[in-house]
């Protein structure tokens, strides 16, 4: 389960680079948007140290 469960977590972890990536190129990329994708990208990455 760890295996599946930790690549759940690095498919969420590139799709949310991606979208932090997209917003930023924006010409007028929402600053808020961008600071919550972060928050949830450092979380998952967090999850993903946890399980080693």
């Amino acid at each position: 389960m760890t295996n599946s469960h930790s690549a759940t977590l690095m498919a969420k972890h590139a799709r949310l680079d991606a979208q932090i990536q997209s917003e930023s190129h924006r010409a007028a990329p929402d600053t808020m948007l961008v600071a919550m994708l972060k928050k949830q990208k450092l979380k998952i990455k967090e999850a993903l140290a946890k399980l080693g």
